[in-house]
């Protein structure tokens, strides 16, 4: 058997693994505190339950346009207008197979083989494994805290070279939970833009703001390709939806591919998000951002009075990438302690790059209030 040779550079998701072997040491019998888990806790907001149930009792059940439905798309239009004061065409709203189906057909939209493309260090490791999987090569961007673990204009410059040809930036990012300056975000459209490059923008966790909101890279021109989802501030994590906000001239050729890799987002799924916009689910969803903002208030501290150190406050998603370096000299091995004599699953930084991996583990405030300090003190006695 023949096994293409990209295979070979396209790790694992070592969270996933992480979390088999949690599950696996729970069915054991094992109590296990998840902080690996980047998925919240809650239910589905019961409006959009309610919603799907009110389409499934139809009975119709088949495929929608590989666009996804035009009242969906109209809704994501009305939900940037009413949120961010912008204009955006339901024509360049595409509807997609989560958002990693969003990542999936930007970036086949955009890469041939050869081409590299900067992806900022740490960050998702799915965004650089997907740039491999379509032949291009990626390319790690190192940001850290004294920048807030985002890019800057001058660092993209300097990056820049002629076989580069495009940029993915987050914000808020995982696994900092970090958003980027808006003046710095302009001007890394503005260098993008001059060099003939392509801007993929992450804002899969817009909503999830603590101490400020985000600003959408749409306002920027209509050049720029931007991923969202429903499953982070939404909740809908396993109804697997997302879309993809692109430039109309590229809307085409985007759906080809939607109609060659998936056919169609999830019919039910799409009927459900329908309910995700109105104002008695955001009134949940807001409650429980306000519930993000206190684990993460009272998780920070915690973990720096153990040792860790959190140099870039996360404003954003739900996660804390913290400096372990003063308790351990590897993240994996520590991370393989807690889980096995603490029963603390947390993600070391193998997973989001190159760029300090050992130094880093990232934990993820998804869970109650009272499990967390449930952790704290299971990891008070372990590294005490």
């Amino acid at each position: 058997m023949n096994i293409a040779a990209r295979m070979r550079e396209i790790a694992p998701f070592h969270v996933m693994e992480l979390m088999a072997k949690a599950a696996a040491l729970e069915a054991a019998g094992r109590s296990i505190i998840h902080f690996e888990v980047g998925e919240p806790d809650f239910a589905t907001a019961e409006p959009i339950v309610r919603a799907a149930q009110e389409f499934l009792r139809g009975g119709h059940v088949h495929y929608t346009a590989a666009l996804g439905l035009p009242q969906l798309r109209e809704a994501i239009s009305v939900h940037y207008r009413d949120r961010h004061g912008i204009d955006v065409s339901p024509a360049r709203i595409v509807v997609t197979a989560g958002a990693s189906g969003a990542l999936l057909l930007a970036l086949g939209m955009l890469v041939s083989p050869g081409d590299e493309w900067l992806l900022p260090d740490p960050g998702y490791p799915c965004n650089r494994h997907f740039v491999r999987l379509l032949e291009g090569r990626p390319q790690p961007l190192a940001v850290n805290a004294k920048g807030n673990f985002q890019p800057t204009a001058d660092a993209v410059a300097r990056s820049w070279r002629s076989t580069t040809k495009g940029l993915m930036i987050a914000s808020p990012a995982n696994p900092t939970g970090t958003l980027i300056d808006p003046g710095e975000l302009a001007g890394i459209a503005r260098l993008v833009r001059q060099n003939r490059g392509s801007l993929i923008v992450d804002e899969i966790y817009h909503g999830l703001t603590y101490d400020c909101d985000a600003n959408t890279a749409l306002g920027l021109g209509e050049d720029i390709f931007v991923i969202n989802s429903f499953s982070k501030y939404f909740g809908m994590t396993g109804w697997r939806l997302g879309w993809l906000v692109a430039p109309e001239a590229c809307v085409r050729d985007i759906e080809k591919l939607a109609q060659n890799l998936y056919i169609a987002p999830s019919t039910v799924a799409q009927h459900a998000a329908l309910a995700a916009f109105r104002p008695e689910t955001i009134e949940i969803l807001e409650a429980r951002r306000l519930e993000f903002r206190a684990r993460r208030d009272l998780l920070q501290p915690g973990l720096e009075r153990l040792g860790f150190r959190i140099a870039a406050k996360p404003a954003g998603a739900f996660y804390l990438y913290a400096n372990c370096s003063a308790l351990t000299s590897d993240s994996q091995t520590l991370a393989e302690r807690l889980l096995e004599e603490a029963g603390i699953a947390a993600t070391p930084g193998l997973d989001f790059g190159s760029n300090q991996p050992r130094a880093h583990m990232r934990f993820a405030y998804t869970i109650a209030q009272e499990k967390i300090a449930d952790g704290l003190a299971r990891m008070e006695g372990l590294l005490a």
